[in-house]
């Protein structure tokens, strides 16, 4: 799948902000030693992998910090941290890590210390999963959505350039038409004599323009177009505080998650507000989810203070593929969410013909009624948070794009559980599919790339 291009309004003039130094040094390599190649001279670095920080304390106990709440580092794999928002430990204990993980994660550390990233390769490497431990799926994530460039000299110039970006969003779409308001009476104030009422910031009822009145109905009033937007902030709001409940990182009183909240809250309103034409859907906030989560959750101080802008343009960038999916009117055609759920029952019945014909033929199970959710919300439901961050890192490594990969994965959680569904009827069916059972991960991703190989074959 050819990824769509990225909407004009991330192209904007106002990128061009001089950069600051970012300290972005933590993959730089030592330079003791150096390999050349036909591209670039690349640094071989001593790998030291960052050791996995404990899971943090319960969000029941308020943060003691008023203003900027504390970063604390969690690792989501671990099954007895208070971060884990399901109930089906489907790994088993994952406090050991497996030889497998070690290796990939010195693989991986050793692709990001190059001066120029091998995007297949990381690609080829993060596909089979991105350790936990390590603190570094934020930045392979950011890598594979195209965030930052391969060439890691330009990252701090072009993290410079999308943050005062995301900044100049906040200031111009955040701001309450009482705030525009003040500013123009400000303006004008300066301008007038301080002997008269407008020189002491009162408009006359003359400088007050028509669309400026709170009153106004006219299309370009500020006042118009903010009550337009209450009730999509509502919404936000209502879904982005039911965002994984039982998770303290998102839900609770603590100075921390009300912070968070805030963010995820700022983000979809200034991602409704740039995209009128589909603006707000329900479900966004848990796509945004595992993003922000992981950005957050960087060890780099810096990179996690940054994380509202660095998720906000990842979020852009990941539903450029799927934004067709949470538009009403593309429902029926070639491109909306029912044709790609008829895309999932093909591929079903292509690699499994019996199951394809029981479910739709025999029991009539709708596949609308099931991967709907599954296909909208990219798996976000069916599994813990853990799994899905790593279901997560085999959907970004695709170079096609993540759809094609989350097909595949939907078709093998329908053969996995082949014998139940062959053995059920529609009720049974549906509960089962509505309700996935507990999966090994590992697994069904190798199933699910199998299917790809039996394609190509």
């Amino acid at each position: 799948m050819v990824r769509k291009r990225v909407p004009d309004w991330l192209n904007s003039s106002l990128w061009s902000t001089t950069p600051a130094d970012d300290g972005l040094h933590r993959y730089s390599p030592s330079p003791t030693t150096t390999t050349t190649t036909s591209s670039a001279t690349v640094s071989e670095p001593t790998l030291q992998p960052p050791a996995t920080v404990p899971p943090p304390a319960a969000a029941s106990k308020p943060q003691s910090t008023p203003t900027s709440p504390k970063l604390e580092i969690r690792d989501p794999v671990n099954k007895n941290s208070n971060n884990n928002s399901g109930g089906n430990d489907q790994n088993g204990d994952s406090s050991g890590v497996s030889p497998d993980d070690i290796s990939r994660q010195a693989q991986l550390l050793a692709e990001l210390s190059k001066k120029v990233i091998n995007m297949w390769e990381l690609r080829r490497i993060a596909s089979q999963g991105i350790p936990d431990g390590a603190g570094i799926r934020s930045t392979v994530w950011k890598l594979l959505l195209g965030y930052l460039p391969p060439d890691r000299s330009q990252w701090s110039s072009e993290l410079a350039k999308k943050r005062s970006q995301y900044r100049h969003f906040k200031e111009e779409l955040l701001m309450n038409p009482s705030e525009i308001t003040r500013r123009l009476e400000k303006s004008v104030g300066c301008d007038n004599d301080e002997s008269k009422p407008e020189g002491r910031g009162l408009l006359s009822r003359s400088q007050i323009t028509h669309g400026e009145h709170p009153l106004s109905l006219g299309k370009s009033s500020v006042w118009n177009q903010f009550f337009q937007d209450s009730e999509i902030i509502e919404q936000i709001d209502r879904d982005v505080m039911r965002t994984h409940p039982d998770m303290h990182f998102f839900s609770g009183d603590s100075q921390l998650a009300k912070f968070n909240q805030d963010a995820m809250r700022n983000i979809l309103i200034v991602f409704a507000k740039l995209n009128p034409g589909i603006r707000y859907v329900q479900g966004m906030n848990e796509i945004l989810a595992p993003l922000f989560y992981v950005f957050k959750n960087d060890p780099d101080v810096e990179m996690a203070a940054n994380a509202e802008a660095d998720t906000f343009f990842c979020f852009v960038e990941l539903l450029s593929g799927f934004r067709d999916h949470f538009c009403q009117q593309l429902d029926n055609s070639n491109v909306g969410i029912r044709s790609t759920i008829t895309r999932l029952s093909q591929l079903l019945k292509e690699h499994d013909e019996e199951l394809w014909r029981h479910l739709e033929v025999t029991t009539k199970v709708n596949p609308q009624f099931y991967a709907f959710r599954w296909i909208t919300l990219l798996l976000t439901q069916e599994f813990n948070f853990a799994d899905s961050l790593h279901i997560w890192d085999t959907l970004l490594s695709d170079p096609e794009g993540p759809l094609e990969t989350l097909l595949r994965v939907c078709c093998a959680m329908l053969i996995l559980i082949r014998r139940r569904l062959l053995a059920g009827d529609f009720t049974s069916n549906l509960k089962l599919l509505q309700h996935y059972p507990s999966a090994n991960i590992s697994h069904l991703l190798y199933v699910a790339n199998k299917l790809r190989t039996q394609a190509i074959g």
